[in-house]
């Protein structure tokens, strides 16, 4: 743990920090809205000396920006070992799987509400869930939908098969993601808005229910998990 955190994290900008217990991370310096969070044990580095009221930092894992709050450096302490990307065959990924699918599945049966930003459970939002499954089994996805869409081998709807991801949006960008089940079904993490609260299984069909007709009418199609992501900036 740091001592003094504030003076020696930013006196050390291209070190790398282990989280020493889940960490939030926000969307700017103000540090009031989160962007994302990060797992005990997962690694950052600061990016900038620029302060307000936290530290700019990189998790390691998957390059994904944010700030630190001060009141949560002790939470920081200098990585002893420095991160390195494990690699998975295709093959390797279609074994784990069913492992990835009973993630989620365990997930939904917890207490839990849609969290923008949330990565560590139990609340998590859309896209915080497919990586949250993935790397339970030590695969990494980028953060968010959208880095998802484009990460993964775009596949034909026919050609579907549980554990690949399924995406939703605007014809512009994908803005939501779920994991499909098979049998038309897929498990997500969806919003108030749309009409849940939460992580449930909808039906990838016009004929479902409201929730289920309204994410159908925004399918911009579906994505296969054939690696793991390995850092661009590291």
């Amino acid at each position: 743990m740091l001592s003094n955190p504030e003076s020696q994290i930013l006196n050390l900008t291209s070190a790398e920090y282990q989280c020493l217990a889940d960490l939030n991370l926000y969307d700017s310096p103000e540090c009031t809205r989160l962007a994302t969070q990060a797992a005990s044990e997962r690694h950052l580095r600061v990016t900038s000396n620029h302060q307000v009221s936290g530290v700019e930092v990189c998790l390691c894992e998957d390059d994904y920006p944010g700030w630190v709050s001060f009141a949560d450096l002790g939470l920081l302490q200098p990585a002893t070992v420095l991160y390195q990307a494990k690699s998975f065959s295709e093959s390797d990924i279609k074994k784990l799987l069913p492992e990835v699918i009973a993630f989620t599945q365990a997930a939904m049966q917890q207490s839990n509400y849609y969290l923008w930003g949330g990565t560590v459970g139990p609340n998590y939002d859309c896209s915080g869930l497919m990586q949250a499954a993935f790397v339970s089994v030590g695969i990494w996805l980028p953060r968010d939908a959208y880095q998802q869409e484009a990460f993964t081998q775009a596949i034909a709807m026919a050609e579907l098969a549980p554990g690949d991801l399924v995406f939703f949006g605007t014809p512009q960008k994908a803005t939501h993601v779920g994991l499909y089940l098979g049998n038309n079904y897929y498990i997500h993490s969806s919003g108030k808005a749309q009409g849940r609260n939460g992580i449930g299984i909808d039906l990838l069909s016009e004929q479902g229910d409201a929730v289920s007709q309204s994410y159908y009418q925004q399918l911009r199609g579906a994505g296969r998990v054939v690696k793991s992501y390995k850092p661009q900036r590291h």
